[in-house]
């Protein structure tokens, strides 16, 4: 039984679909005042009545102190942020060509500034202005949606640098925040059904994959632990923790972790 966080005010951002959406939906579960934001507003209308949508391009800096504004006055506090905006993804195909999986010399250049645009360095940026915020209350926790791909060749190079750089963050995040109560880990999911995913089912074994809302059971699960401090600075498997903390899918089932030789 995962813990009630019904005192606890958080933010997930990029939440319009797929990770975030299911980590949004298991927060309003778990009973946490929840905030989405996302570039366009259709896309977060699942969230009415159950949170609030912020329509925010991360990667415009005013965009994104307006939404911790917003969150501050409404609220006066901040518990929870999940950073799992990202970018990079936009057209793998280009121009009847798939890209993705291009050696780096061959990779469009724009894939570079968007995973850093709108991935790393949205991410600093969000989780600067709510440590302020949690420094200030002595208590938070920030988790990085990360992947092995930091740790092991996966797609690209770009992908690879983007995600190793989000764990060093999260490493030297927690050095920082440590004294102060805070605890910063990167979360990896496993294979997600997600829309995307969903769209090349027929062509993917989807025996061990995980729901969206499997990784926000997690997340959930970490800030309802008393002892999450434990953890701060540590990179985390979802399905490991569905192990430690006793939750499963929405399935009922246990996804097995993944390992690094598997992935």
């Amino acid at each position: 039984m995962m813990s009630q966080l019904s005192n606890q005010v958080s933010l997930i951002t990029g939440a319009s679909r797929g990770v975030g959406k299911g980590i949004a939906l298991e927060l309003v579960e778990a009973g946490a005042s929840v905030y989405i934001t996302g570039r366009t507003a259709k896309d977060m209308r699942y969230i009415e009545g159950k949170g609030v949508a912020i329509p925010c391009d991360h990667r415009d800096d005013q965009h994104t102190e307006a939404a911790f504004g917003r969150i501050l006055d409404e609220q006066g506090r901040l518990d929870i942020l999940v950073n799992n905006v990202w970018g990079g993804y936009e057209k793998m195909v280009e121009e009847g060509e798939f890209t993705w999986t291009k050696p780096f010399w061959q990779q469009p250049l724009w894939r570079w500034e968007a995973m850093f645009q709108a991935g790393v360095r949205a991410h600093y940026v969000a989780s600067r202005l709510a440590a302020q915020a949690m420094v200030a209350q002595h208590r938070g926790l920030i988790v990085n949606i990360s992947f092995w791909a930091a740790q092991k060749y996966t797609g690209n190079v770009i992908y690879g640098v983007a995600k190793a750089a989000t764990d060093k963050m999260t490493a030297d995040m927690a050095h920082e925040l440590r004294a102060h109560n805070v605890a910063v880990v990167s979360l990896y999911p496993g294979l997600v059904r997600t829309e995307k995913v969903m769209e090349a089912a027929d062509w993917l074994d989807l025996s061990n994959s995980e729901s969206p809302q499997f990784i926000g059971r997690a997340v959930a699960a970490l800030a309802g632990d008393s002892r999450v401090m434990e953890k701060t600075g540590q990179v985390l498997i979802a399905a490991r923790l569905a192990q430690e903390y006793g939750f499963t899918d929405i399935d009922g089932k246990v996804p097995r972790p993944l390992t690094l030789g598997e992935v």
